[in-house]
């Protein structure tokens, strides 16, 4: 049995790395109710929410005996001209990781929320909507340059992140990413919630790329409001406001099965707990809360 640790991330409390309107909770009452609802650590946020300065973001972690074990990097792939911003912007992120963080990742994704036809149709992609061969080339190579450049600079491993809203979302967007990229360089961060309203079964995915799964994300998703999301053509935003990213348990993602698939695989690292929320919504220390002990019945 390998070691599994818990954490949580900022996005459980409105903080997203999308550009919204409301205004999110700030990084110090993020981080105290983390630890107060009985969390090891935490991924980073956008840049600039927390301290980028090591010695201070340490200080703010150790003081609440929190690691930081990751953070969420967003770069367009699909676009050649992005690429090399996305590789400062996680040599940057990387750089403060290793400097702080537990045996950290670089949890790379697609610039989500941008292209609008993604984020309308986010819940019901069609292949249609999807990247051309020659579009698939120019995404696999960006990814595979960031994972290298960060590992060959800071030593810290990068995992993508599929994700609703952006160009890997659906399980043949998610197979055709890790058919492209390099294995040894590029892991796959799952993310049972998203998988799961991309139209994909979480248990199936890890069992077949268990050698690929590096980082793994517990999101639940509402098979209710999904639904009616899809009916009423919905925005992913939209999704994410009534609620479809819901407390752990009460969704339908099977987590006793997908224990048992990482108790297979051995898993050995950080589970973080996301329930995607827009700022303003919800009470997430008491969702948080009651995520911990959901993970508790599991004998996480």
């Amino acid at each position: 049995m390998g070691t599994i640790r818990i954490a949580n991330a900022p996005c459980s409390w409105g903080v997203l790395e999308f550009d919204l309107d409301e205004e999110a909770a700030g990084f110090a009452q993020v981080l105290d109710e983390m630890a107060q609802a009985g969390y090891e650590g935490t991924e980073l946020g956008d840049w600039g929410f927390m301290p980028t300065d090591p010695e201070v973001l340490r200080g703010e972690l150790q003081k609440r005996g929190l690691s930081m074990l990751g953070a969420f990097v967003p770069v367009a792939l699909a676009d050649a001209d992005q690429h090399e911003g996305g590789v400062q912007l996680a040599l940057k992120t990387a750089k403060l990781l290793a400097a702080v963080g537990d045996a950290p990742f670089i949890v790379l994704a697609d610039n989500n929320g941008t292209v609008p036809a993604r984020t309308q149709n986010a819940g019901r992609i069609t292949p249609e909507q999807g990247l051309s061969e020659s579009q698939w080339e120019t995404f696999a190579q960006g990814a595979d340059k960031v994972a290298q450049t960060v590992l060959n600079e800071t030593g810290v491993r990068t995992v993508f992140h599929h994700h609703c809203a952006g160009y890997v979302e659906t399980p043949a967007e998610v197979a055709a990413l890790l058919d492209n990229t390099d294995p040894k360089l590029l892991g796959l961060c799952i993310d049972m919630g998203h998988y799961t309203y991309g139209g994909g079964d979480p248990v199936e995915v890890i069992q077949k790329y268990a050698d690929r799964i590096w980082h793994v994300h517990f999101k639940d998703c509402h098979a209710e409001i999904a639904a009616e999301a899809r009916a009423k053509g919905w925005d992913y935003f939209e999704a994410v406001r009534h609620g479809v990213f819901c407390e752990l348990g009460k969704g339908e993602v099977d987590f006793q099965a997908v224990k048992a698939e990482l108790d297979k695989m051995d898993f050995s690292g950080w589970i973080v707990v996301e329930q995607d929320v827009l700022p303003g919504m919800g009470t997430p220390l008491d969702s948080a809360k009651r995520n911990r002990d959901f993970i508790k019945q599991l004998g996480l």
